[in-house]
């Protein structure tokens, strides 16, 4: 019997996490959802089912065996109790910050690198949201014409910032950002290090090394939060080894898996944020030749933040594993 916890149930993206199990259907024999305190007690409907939120403790993986379990409860949350799911045998894949960069964890985007989901020790880590949608189109072309360099330039929507962002943009508060994010592009997504890049920002240039194994691939990043509702967009830079032909990499990305290209400048066609939502593809267009550097390209990204860019890609690694355990 295959047993699967939620941790975070009540959240943007365990809600999101509850949507595409219940699309997916997979062969999970029991759930057991948790949250904090605060949601203890709360109803949920889910695979044609009330179940109720349990409160995440320190026990709560020592009472019950869970073969596997989905956490989106923040970084301080998994340091703490999907280490102890772990230590008592429960595969763990995390979708905060924490284990991401640890040489332990593999950090899985499962079109590009499920091989490496296999060698674990119980925790896999999911990579940011900007990231998973950039490595699609990025392992795409490293496999084709080898990737030397590459500049992100990101457009991410409140929906990455869970419901406090949300709530920004839709009832004009001032909690969550440090500015009003309506009618603003605000040039800053977490904190400040000390090089005056975000974390947010360091994130994209760690996660996409490790995902395309490239520790010294030059990576820079610039970060923006907008006023958008939902799905994350974004201009990316590549020079590439070889050179090209813009047709063949349009065919190429439009054949790689989970990748959709629109791309037809003369009829306007190119991805929008509201064509991604609800979708698990990566859209990509605005295919084009950078004419400034040898064998350099322009594309833009768009992909689903709270699906595709977090819970859709932990459900996919689950379904893998899963997969994996009945060969």
């Amino acid at each position: 019997m295959i047993s699967v916890a939620i941790v975070g149930a009540t959240g943007v993206v365990g809600e999101m996490f509850l949507k595409v199990l219940e699309e997916k259907n997979l062969n999970i024999d029991k759930y057991t959802l948790f949250a904090s305190r605060k949601s203890k007690g709360k109803k949920v409907n889910f695979m044609n089912n009330e179940y109720e939120v349990k409160e995440l403790t320190e026990d709560s993986f020592k009472d019950e065996h869970f073969d596997y379990a989905l956490f989106s409860a923040g970084g301080s949350t998994s340091e703490k109790y999907a280490k102890i799911a772990a230590q008592n045998g429960c595969i763990v894949i995390d979708n905060s910050s924490f284990f991401r960069m640890d040489k332990t964890v593999p950090l899985i985007v499962p079109q590009v690198n499920m091989e490496d989901a296999y060698e674990h020790f119980n925790i896999i880590a999911n990579p940011n949201c900007s990231t998973i949608q950039a490595v699609l189109p990025l392992k795409a072309l490293d496999e084709k014409y080898k990737i030397k360099r590459v500049i992100y330039s990101t457009y991410q929507a409140v929906s990455g910032a869970g419901k406090k962002g949300i709530d920004d943009l839709t009832q004009n508060k001032v909690e969550k950002f440090p500015y009003p994010i309506n009618n603003n592009c605000i040039p800053q997504i977490d904190v400040f290090v000390d090089n005056d890049y975000t974390k947010e920002e360091i994130k994209m240039i760690e996660e996409t090394r490790k995902i395309l194994k490239k520790p010294k691939l030059p990576v820079t990043a610039t970060c923006v939060r907008v006023p958008v509702l939902n799905s994350h967009a974004e201009s990316i830079n590549v020079e590439l080894e070889y050179p090209f032909k813009i047709e063949d990499i349009k065919k190429y990305l439009n054949n790689f898996p989970g990748i959709i290209v629109l791309d037809d400048p003369e009829k306007l066609i190119y991805p929008l944020n509201s064509f991604a939502n609800g979708t698990d593809e990566v859209y990509v267009g605005r295919i084009r030749r950078d004419y400034s550097q040898e064998n350099g390209i322009n594309f833009w990204c768009v992909a689903d933040n709270i699906r595709k860019g977090a819970a859709s890609n932990a459900v996919e690694i689950l379904e893998n594993l899963l997969k994996k355990d009945l060969e």
